[in-house]
């Protein structure tokens, strides 16, 4: 049995740093929204009793590959709690669409879509809140995923908040660079200090990212590219970048623009979703 499973992109519609904790970890506001498009995975359980990840992701080792980590986990919970067969295994498969280091998600969507579909085809039976504690140990994105609405995260954005912002369209665009997430964090110049609000204050003013600065100051390229997409609509960073999404209310709109880029830039058109296409096809079964 081999299922086709969905997972999707993530944009921040804004980011805003409250502060920088004892531990070097910043507290943060952030607003989730999911994509209609992303990687796609395919898994097939078996009963190996182990986990075989069939398309290598370049630059990536097999056991530190976020999938095959997050599959081993949920292994190893279910067999200490007896919900699964010593035997279990799996064989996932992925067509990557999304960039790496983009700012988009993908690894920690991949994560969660492996925990997701293989609770469900192993008849693991753990919930979703469950499926979320273990995703943080994988990293801080998963559990947005795995609970699948789009979210104002607070804290280390741990804390989660079903939200329902304006379902658009957004013209993603790569510029070819990638963006190392410590560096941006571990900047002198990334503003730190701004003032803790309620959700209503923020979707009630212009959103804003506090690391773009920092990432068009040393990254020419991204400068270029929001400089671009500013002239023709709403524009910034997504997380620490490097991608960089406009917003329009038209899938056409988007798609006129996206004609017009630059050689250079690598982009594509979707909606903005508050109801995962994981999450969709989950309900669909």
């Amino acid at each position: 049995m081999i299922t086709s499973w969905p997972a999707p992109a993530k944009l921040n519609l804004f980011l805003y740093i409250t502060g920088r904790r004892a531990d070097g970890y910043h507290n943060l506001q952030t607003l989730f929204q999911f994509l209609d498009y992303g990687d796609q995975l395919q898994i097939t359980p078996d009963s190996s009793g182990r986990v075989t990840l069939t398309t290598p992701v370049e630059g990536v080792a097999h056991d530190d590959n976020l999938m095959v980590r997050a599959a081993l986990l949920l292994r190893q919970a279910a067999l200490a709690q007896r919900r699964l067969p010593a035997d279990a295994g799996a064989q996932i498969a992925i067509e990557k669409r999304l960039p790496m280091g983009g700012g988009l998600g993908g690894g920690s969507s991949d994560a969660a879509t492996v925990l997701v579909a293989l609770n469900h085809l192993w008849g693991a039976g753990f919930s979703l809140e469950t499926l979320a504690e273990l995703g943080i140990r994988l990293g801080a994105d998963v559990p947005v995923f795995v609970r699948g609405f789009a979210a104002f995260a607070q804290g280390v954005g741990e804390q989660l908040q079903p939200a329902d912002p304006a379902e658009k369209w957004y013209l993603v665009a790569h510029p070819g660079v990638s963006v190392p997430t410590p560096l941006v964090f571990n900047d002198p110049q990334l503003t730190r200090d701004t003032p803790v609000r309620s959700l209503a204050a923020l979707l009630s003013t212009p959103f804003h990212n506090d690391c773009e600065a920092v990432v068009r100051k040393r990254f020419r390229e991204v400068d270029e590219l929001v400089s671009w997409l500013l002239e023709y609509a709403p524009s910034r960073l997504t997380g620490t970048g490097a991608c960089v999404f406009a917003e329009f209310d038209t899938e056409s709109a988007a798609r006129q623009v996206l004609e017009l880029a630059p050689k250079w830039v690598c982009g594509f058109v979707a909606r903005g979703v508050n109801v995962s296409p994981l999450h969709r096809t989950l309900s669909g079964l």
